[in-house]
């Protein structure tokens, strides 16, 4: 069982904050363009990178709270910041060819999927 228990609640957590940074972009910019998404992945990523230096590097907090708001409660608000941290890992250590693949098969892959599921759901 380990950390789940705490993954959990913090994945419980990230889910109102999505779905509260959602609201109030959209209703701040409208809904003609995926406003809501952007922000989640644009502040998760910030909160990727900063959180995982600041409780690794600096703070030291156990795997427990790691564990809690890096896989709970951003991995909730959104996944988007796991893709890019790991993204910028490879780069940081010079495996570009292999940024550039995840970058190029997250994106056709995942839209893929979605056609995918799309055609599949509309045939039900």
């Amino acid at each position: 069982m380990g950390y789940s228990l705490v993954v959990a609640a913090g994945g419980a957590v990230g889910a109102l904050l999505r779905y509260w940074t959602s609201l109030a972009s959209y209703a701040l910019l409208g809904t003609g363009f995926p406003y809501g998404t952007l922000a989640v992945n644009s502040l998760g990523s910030l909160a990727m990178g900063f959180l995982s230096v600041v409780l690794t590097e600096r703070v030291g907090l156990g795997p427990e709270w790691r564990a809690a708001l890096l896989v709970g409660l951003l991995g909730s608000f959104t996944t988007f910041s796991s893709f890019s941290m790991e993204t910028f890992h490879l780069v940081e250590n010079g495996a570009r060819l292999r940024a550039l693949a995840n970058v190029a098969l997250n994106l056709a892959l995942c839209l893929a999927a979605v056609w995918l599921g799309v055609i599949g759901g509309r045939k039900l």
